[in-house]
This record gives structure tokens, C-alpha cells and sequence, in this order.
């Protein structure tokens, strides 16, 4: 195992109980996906980075929708911008955060279908 690997194993393993720092953290996430529209903008997102405009193009909300949760993504930490020329470009901050999203909606769509439950 190399020490890059070694890093993303360490990562991932918390075996401490969470203190409520963490579990008061851990809800203020939970908290942001929570709204549809939010959780939509937070998957898109976790498939590319992208500005306002694709944004509301792909989830058919209005610009001053999308635009208002992408202000409160990005002031609780869960987005990131930067910009280019004149667009400003949004993206999720890291990769717990993109795995969350796309395991909460992977669970959605077992619940959806009724496909079984697996580790």
C-alpha cells in the first residue's frame, strides 16, 4: 500500500465515538440534503462542476431558486466557486461529501424499486 492509499484508508476509518462537535456537523450536512432541489444541485454536481445557468437548465428550477441554494450550499461548506472569465463554477468540496450524496440517492432508488437491501 503506498501512502497515498494509506491516507484515503485512514480517512475513512473514525473509530472514535462521535463527540457532539461532530454529530452537530454531521447535521448541519444532513440539514443542506434535505431539500429536494438542494440534493438534485449537490448530485449534479457531484457528476461536474458547473455554473448557475447549466444548473437551472438541467433541474428546470428558476434561476433565483437555484441561485439562492447554491448561496446556502456554499456558506455551509458543501460547495466551492471559482471563477472563470464571467462564470463562476460550482463544486462540491470533497469526496465524502460526493460518496454521501450518491449513497443517499442510491438507497432512494432501492427504496424506489424495491430492489433488496446489500452491504
Amino acid at each position: 500500500m503506498d501512502n497515498v492509499e494509506h491516507l484515503a484508508a485512514v480517512s475513512l476509518h473514525h473509530p472514535a465515538p462521535p463527540d457532539a462537535r461532530r454529530l452537530e456537523a454531521a447535521t448541519a450536512t444532513f440539514r443542506m440534503l434535505a431539500d429536494p432541489t438542494r440534493l438534485h444541485l449537490l448530485w449534479l454536481l457531484a457528476q461536474e462542476p458547473s455554473d448557475v445557468g447549466t444548473l437551472v437548465e438541467q433541474t428546470g428550477a428558476s434561476r433565483t431558486s437555484v441561485s439562492q441554494h447554491l448561496a446556502k450550499l456554499r456558506f455551509s461548506g458543501l460547495v466551492t466557486t471559482q471563477k472563470h472569465s464571467r462564470h463562476v463554477i460550482y463544486s462540491l468540496t470533497d469526496g465524502h461529501l460526493t460518496r454521501l450524496v450518491m449513497e443517499g440517492l442510491n438507497h432512494a432508488d432501492h427504496k424506489v424499486t424495491g430492489e433488496p437491501s446489500h452491504d
